[in-house]
């Protein structure tokens, strides 16, 4: 995947580019007439209102949703069906999530939360992406508007979110993610660069790892017996609505430029703007070892190549990665 499959399938879609992008400008805007955030006085709609639509994005563009990651927001639903999950600082040194789906689509995931900044600079290693968020910034909605990617939010296709009457507000947004995507667009669609194979040689042992924000922790413990490495937050295990873990096969720490944007939320909070392009330093831990490895995204547009500090490629092992962006 990565560079190489970028070239394929633009040569073989180039042109359908101009024609889908047309279509995409006129299927509208995000709009910023909604809430800013989460539309926190929303009630849970009707089923019957949540079935009068069929999927309004095409198949074959990932899908992407904003997940929320603060206690109140757990368990969340629709996690460990993501191929990747990209871990991000906000504001008050807090986390959120981006799951991204290509292989499966769930039934529900969320809870769904409000888009950053930095997102769009993530989101453009794929083709036309579809976002999924609760609503963003109102000087941000812009921006997206702008962006390469199809942008869903309940006052655009009401029908694909709902509220679960059991959750507070504003931690009780859903996705049905069939709803936006007709079917999952397949691993083709996963341009992020990343390349699947043999571990490396080399490395050092590792049964646990953790990383710390400011007022957000993860650890990943490897668990032998299943050949995954186990989520913890903030001490305790992460468990999904299903009831099962959050199980990666790979977890890469990522040392990435954090900063300050230009925006800040409701209380006067800056939230933070995470760097992905660029190059530094990363540890990729797969099999119960850790690897030091070297990051680069020349451009937007690339995906992500993870190499030794002799230049060989680090290979992920199979399954669902997460990606916890770290300051450097």
């Amino acid at each position: 995947m990565g560079r190489k499959a970028r070239r394929q399938r633009t040569t073989t879609t180039v042109a359908l580019l101009a024609a889908s992008v047309t279509a995409a400008l006129a299927a509208g805007c995000t709009g910023s007439g909604g809430p800013a955030d989460d539309g926190r006085g929303q009630s849970r709609m009707p089923a019957a209102a949540q079935n009068l639509a069929g999927p309004t994005s095409r198949a074959g563009s990932v899908l992407a949703v904003k997940i929320d990651n603060v206690r109140e927001a757990r368990p969340q639903a629709g996690l460990n069906s993501a191929d990747v999950v990209y871990v991000e600082q906000v504001e008050g040194g807090l986390s959120r999530l981006m799951a991204v789906y290509a292989t499966q689509l769930p039934e529900v995931v969320g809870p769904v939360r409000s888009a950053r900044e930095s997102d769009l600079e993530l989101l453009r290693q794929f083709e036309r992406p579809t976002l999924a968020f609760s609503g963003a910034h109102s000087k941000l909605i812009p921006l997206i508007n702008k962006a390469p990617l199809d942008a869903q939010t309940p006052g655009k296709s009401a029908d694909a979110f709902f509220r679960d009457s059991g959750r507070a507000s504003p931690h009780n947004l859903f996705l049905r993610p069939n709803k936006l995507l007709s079917s999952a667009p397949g691993e083709d669609a996963l341009t992020t660069g990343f390349r699947y194979g043999a571990a490396p040689e080399g490395g050092q042992r590792e049964t646990s790892r953790t990383v710390r924000y400011p007022a957000a922790q993860f650890t990943f413990t490897w668990s032998a017996d299943q050949g995954r490495w186990l989520v913890s937050q903030d001490g305790t295990p992460t468990v999904t609505t299903d009831g099962k873990r959050a199980a990666p096969a790979t977890v890469v720490v990522q040392h990435v430029k954090i900063r300050q944007s230009e925006f800040r939320d409701v209380v006067g909070s800056n939230s933070p703007y995470t760097e992905t392009v660029g190059s530094g330093k990363a540890e990729v831990l797969r099999d119960g070892r850790a690897h030091d490895a070297r990051w680069e995204r020349e451009k937007a547009t690339d995906g992500t190549e993870f190499t030794t500090n002799d230049g060989a490629p680090v290979n992920f092992a199979r399954g669902q990665v997460w990606v916890v962006f770290v300051k450097a």
